[in-house]
């Protein structure tokens, strides 16, 4: 699920069964300016429309689905998880699965650990598995830091830095970068929530393909149901 954090979905429903724990499945959809993702854009510097479904137990796992626009194809994710709190310490591990619609040879797998606590949110991804169109991220390692912190009136600011590591070896040569992310959120209740964005990565023209290297504004809406 390309979105930090990453899922925007349509309808919810509470399962209550009196001889298991309860389980939550959500839904909800949303559109963006342009899809980045770790500091690159995903859709062309264009307009991505989004949507996915989610559920969750009460015992702390989780699964779900994910697609969007991504530059002239859809992105669907998979993604699957356990995650829960140990003395105000929140937890998760999981898997996620990037597939394409029209060139399944760019698929790949990455697993996620991630940790957060009071309003700091560290994580580590590791790509496991690649088709051979995307061989060269196999092995890529990807870390990030960030916080996020409630403003008065139902806004909140979020920032985050990440650290991308091709074939997570340390080597110098590699194309090794790092992106800066500020988000500025407005909840508006029922509406759903509206997201300005500034990203930017230390990549300069010559390391990045077209205009990757540069900084981009975004807007941003999600609706959950």
């Amino acid at each position: 699920m390309k979105m930090n954090k990453i899922a925007l979905a349509c309808g919810v429903a509470m399962l209550g069964l009196s001889s298991v724990a309860a389980a939550e499945i959500s839904a909800n959809i949303g559109v963006t300016s342009n899809y980045i993702w770790r500091g690159l854009t995903q859709s062309a510097n264009s307009t991505a429309f989004s949507g996915g479904v989610d559920y969750a137990h009460d015992s702390g796992l989780y699964a779900g689905t994910w697609i969007s626009e991504a530059w002239d194809d859809y992105e669907l994710d998979f993604y699957g998880g356990y995650g829960g709190e140990i003395s105000g310490v929140s937890y998760d591990a999981g898997l996620i699965y990037y597939s394409y619609s029209s060139d399944s040879e760019s698929d790949f797998a990455e697993v996620n650990a991630n940790v957060g606590w009071n309003f700091l949110s560290a994580g580590v991804a590791y790509v496991i598995s690649a088709e051979d169109a995307v061989e060269a991220v196999e092995e890529d390692l990807y870390f990030y830091i960030g916080g996020s912190f409630d403003l008065p009136e139902d806004f909140s600011i979020g920032l985050t830095v990440g650290f991308v590591e091709p074939d997570g070896d340390g080597d110098d040569d590699a194309d090794d970068y790092t992106h800066y992310q500020i988000d500025v959120s407005k909840s508006a209740g029922d509406f759903g929530d509206v997201t300005f964005s500034l990203s930017d990565t230390d990549l300069d023209d010559t390391d990045a393909p077209g205009e990757d290297s540069d900084m981009r504004f975004f807007v941003s809406y999600s609706k959950e149901f």
